[in-house]
């Protein structure tokens, strides 16, 4: 047996998955059916915490100068200006963009992904999974201690492990295009027409995305019979303007389609992304909530790998990411009526219009959209940041000298303890977990928009979430042990 861990699916959430296992010290490898990446770009960004996710592995800048969005919550705008948090998306990087970052970082590490290895099934043994793929010497098989379905909404992983995948079957269907040339007026997010509505926005270098609900358009249309000239002929149709001289780059179609995954773990099989969770396409929250879908997973199953886990860690992925996608289908649903539902809704989004002028309102919805809002059961309570992630643009002073943003404390994918000159204790305590477990001491910088006074301690999981304060936050031996196992 040569892999800790096989991820079948190389997007955005199959590679962060595996960049996560790597940096945790397991041997990992990735599958994946096509030859190449395929160039298609259903998302063109990802939320705030998926930003910060990307910042706490040093990824973030990567990326260059990002454009950096408001938000909505079914077409109704939220001012993310006035609240406290920082709650602006990334718009406009393509997932082709995102998949190079990821497998260029892949290839650093020294992970492979194995192209034009289709995975059609697998069988489980006491202690290893057998996964049986096509590949281009043919067919074969490849064995490790745990399988992780990566592999989309059809996932070969998830069928073949007998897992349920309910939910709401489609009720309505869109267009999405790219187009060089259009000179189309600009709608970043979407104008109600009559019979339906649009959006455009520039998603680089005078490429022009745009997306189209037309009401009459049947929800189960077959992609392979789509043409550009029915996308423009729609277009025109709704808006009075033609594109039909425009350069076509990619064209698709989607549905309302809702599911999610009763199960995420399976014995030895993980289901993570777009397996566990289907919905509309709104504000690129699918691949942003796989992406913490990944690194929730990431930093566990490496432990277990490693023999460090304690017992049930593996069984938080489900408890801690499933009412995760829960809420997503709740949220993207309720966007799908505002946004997509004629004139009759035009009534209730102009009270949403009036309640979202509500700090604690706009607080609430921005939250859902922006992934700001999650909070873990860390097994302790008292303290109000328990359970939330620890902003990564939060700066200390070290006690040696200079300054840190906690996302750099989190290159490492482990855990950290951050303490203060009156918490010598707690950092001799944590030296029983060293090499799982940093100690950073300093002072915290003055924050005037953070929402809470800074504890004395705190531990942070590898994934940024908060186990641990000082005072109000049990012992931490006990929240030592319970996210990182026994003292060595």
């Amino acid at each position: 047996m040569t892999n800790g861990a096989i991820i079948v699916g190389a997007g955005p959430v199959g590679l962060m998955l595996a960049g996560e296992l790597k940096l945790g010290g397991a041997e990992v490898a990735v599958y994946d059916r096509l030859p190449a990446p395929s160039g298609e770009s259903r998302g063109v960004g990802f939320t705030r915490r998926a930003a910060e996710v990307f910042d706490q592995r040093g990824l973030l800048a990567r990326f260059g100068d990002v454009e950096w969005a408001q938000g909505h919550f079914g077409g109704v705008r939220i001012d993310f200006s006035k609240l406290d948090d920082n709650h602006f998306s990334v718009r406009g990087v393509p997932q082709f963009r995102t998949e190079e970052i990821l497998e260029g970082w892949l290839a650093e590490l020294g992970v492979r992904v194995h192209r034009s290895h289709e995975v059609t099934g697998f069988r489980e043994t006491e202690d290893s999974v057998v996964v049986s793929f096509e590949g281009p010497d043919g067919p074969g098989e490849a064995e490790a201690r745990y399988l992780v379905g990566c592999d989309g909404a059809r996932s070969v992983v998830r069928r073949t492990a007998g897992i349920d995948f309910p939910g709401w079957d489609a009720t309505r269907g869109m267009y999405m295009a790219d187009l060089v040339g259009a000179g189309v007026r600009q709608r970043p997010i979407g104008e109600q027409v009559p019979g339906g509505m649009v959006m455009a926005f520039n998603l680089e270098n005078g490429v022009d995305r745009i997306v189209i609900h037309d009401e009459k358009l049947r929800p189960h249309e077959d992609k392979s019979q789509l043409t550009f000239e029915v996308v423009a002929d729609a277009w025109e149709r709704m808006t009075g303007e033609s594109l039909h001289h425009a350069e076509v780059r990619w064209i698709s179609a989607f549905t309302d389609t809702t599911r999610q995954a009763s199960e995420y773990r399976r014995g030895r099989v993980f289901l993570v992304g777009d397996a566990t969770h289907i919905h509309m396409l709104t504000g690129a929250q699918g691949m942003s909530v796989g992406v913490q879908d990944a690194v929730n997973l990431g930093w566990k199953l490496a432990a277990a790998l490693r023999g460090t886990a304690p017992e049930g860690l593996l069984d938080t992925f489900q408890s801690e990411r499933h009412p995760v996608g829960e809420q997503l289908m709740r949220n993207t649903r309720a966007q799908t009526r505002l946004y997509l539902t004629g004139e009759e809704m035009e009534p209730l989004r102009a009270v949403m219009r009036e309640l979202v002028e509500s700090p604690d309102v706009a607080r609430h919805l921005a939250g859902q959209v922006s992934g700001l809002d999650v909070r873990y059961d860390v097994g302790a309570s008292g303290h109000p940041l328990l359970g939330l992630r620890l902003s990564p643009d939060r700066e200390l002073e070290l006690a040696g000298g200079g300054r840190v943003r906690v996302a750099e404390l989190l290159h490492a994918a482990r855990g950290v303890l951050i303490t203060t000159g009156d918490s010598t204790e707690a950092a001799e305590l944590a030296e029983g977990w060293a090499g799982r477990v940093d100690v950073v001491t300093g002072t915290w910088v003055p924050d005037e928009k953070a929402a809470h006074q800074d504890p004395e301690a705190l531990l942070v999981r590898p994934d940024g979430h908060i186990a641990w304060t000082a005072p109000d936050g049990g012992k931490l031996r006990d929240a030592l042990e319970l996210w990182f196992g026994q003292a060595d």
